[in-house]
């Protein structure tokens, strides 16, 4: 395994970054605030400072601004770290967190809940109850005689993900075109508009333990191609390890999909930015593709709903960046995975 050199001072570095875009998100939008004065309301709560600030700019940043940055990061770093897991257990670059179908029930529980309820919990609720329903159906066509195998778990995800991809097409097609539909394809097209701390309440807990789950086992993941036996021999549970892999990712995707929508690419890109930086040792990927992914979601989600007066949905931003990105790694590295 390949790694750079100096990969603290990489962390810091990419700390410090993703700390200084979030103060320059709190303070971009279509009410845009100096840089002085967020950093002036950010730090109030701390030091007794002297209010240079009006109420409403106080509002929008406490309120309205920081719930949604933190969210951003939040799921940025979530959707990411599964990524790079995901790609390590199924020793695959193209893999990222809808290859289970996760990501397809978790979007269908939504659809479902926005076509009963306007209720925000319930429409929550039922993405992530749908998309453990999905993780489930994978891992139950998955399994055979001989325990399951990574291969299968692939297949039967693209016919999980296919299947309720069916059905959202046709909640969609029931769907009330005036009211409920274009909630529905909105939402499906990813945002984080309209987020609240309980939203913080929900994400902040699940996609945390997922990914302090994965960041616990960052130093097995190198692990990940040997044997039963080798691994065995080396004192890593492959069985276990795999287990606590897709279920720290189904967590974090489930909870990622109830609160933001579909978001593709962030998954894809980001490990594969992370490791031709920081190289392919876990345990350095790991936190990196952390931080970058926060980094990543927090700059498109900005550029979404500042860039212009109808904010744009986070999907269409991504790909629109991802793609040509993802194309030109691989023409840069021919598609291979590996130094």
């Amino acid at each position: 395994m390949q790694t750079r050199r100096h990969p603290k001072k990489m962390m810091i570095g990419f700390a410090l970054i993703l700390a200084l875009c979030m103060m320059g998100a709190a303070g971009i939008g279509r009410y845009m605030i100096p840089f002085d004065r967020v950093l002036s309301i950010l730090l109030s709560p701390v030091f007794n400072l002297e209010p240079g600030w009006t109420e409403v700019e106080k509002t929008v940043i406490w309120s309205i601004r920081v719930p949604r940055i933190l969210l951003a990061v939040l799921i940025g770093a979530g959707l990411s770290v599964s990524g790079a897991a995901l790609q390590a257990l199924f020793a695959n670059p193209l893999v990222s967190s809808h290859v289970l179908g996760v990501s397809y029930g978790a979007g269908f529980g939504a659809a479902l809940g926005i076509l009963l309820s306007e209720n925000h919990f319930v429409i929550q609720g039922l993405a992530i109850l749908f998309g453990m329903i999905a993780i489930g159906i994978t891992y139950k066509i998955g399994h055979s005689k001989k325990g399951v195998q990574l291969y299968m778990l692939v297949l039967a995800g693209v016919i999980v993900g296919a299947l309720f991809q069916a059905l959202i097409s046709f909640i969609q097609y029931v769907a009330d075109p005036e009211e409920k539909l274009p909630s529905i394809v909105y939402w499906l097209m990813g945002s984080l508009g309209g987020t609240s701390l309980n939203d913080l309440k929900i994400g902040i807990p699940l996609i945390g333990i997922g990914i302090l789950m994965i960041w616990c086992i960052r130093w097995h993941l190198n692990v990940l191609s040997l044997s039963e036996e080798e691994a065995h021999s080396m004192g890593v549970n492959l069985k276990l390890l795999r287990s606590m892999i897709i279920g720290a990712t189904t967590m974090i995707t489930a909870v990622a999909v109830s609160l933001s929508g579909i978001i593709g690419f962030v998954g894809l890109v980001i490990p594969h930015f992370a490791r031709m930086i920081v190289g392919h040792e876990h345990r350095v990927l790991i936190p990196a593709t952390i931080l970058l992914g926060g980094i990543y979601l927090l700059v498109i989600d900005t550029m979404a709903r500042s860039v212009t007066a109808a904010e744009i949905p986070l999907s269409v931003l991504t790909a629109i960046i991802g793609a040509p990105f993802f194309a030109l790694l691989l023409r840069r590295t021919g598609g291979r995975w590996h130094d």
